[in-house]
């Protein structure tokens, strides 16, 4: 039988400031831009990096290109 292999310590440290961390970055982002900021937050904190480039996508490019626009006008 295969042993199994578990993560170290510190790895699984890392992981979760980094899940954190990205959880809490997207809440306050969203919160500021009145984007379902509980929906992004916990998302955050699930997996790495998808909610991050999704928001990217759906929120902060979007929004950009908006504001680009009304600026050319």
């Amino acid at each position: 039988m295969k042993e199994q292999h578990s993560l170290p310590l510190w790895a699984w440290a890392l992981l979760a400031v980094l899940l954190m961390t990205q959880g809490a970055l997207l809440f306050r982002d969203a919160r500021a831009r009145g984007r379902w900021h509980w929906f992004w937050g916990l998302w955050g904190m699930t997996t790495f990096p998808l909610p991050t480039v999704l928001y990217l996508m759906f929120v902060i490019f979007p929004e950009h290109r908006r504001r680009r626009k009304e600026n050319k006008v």
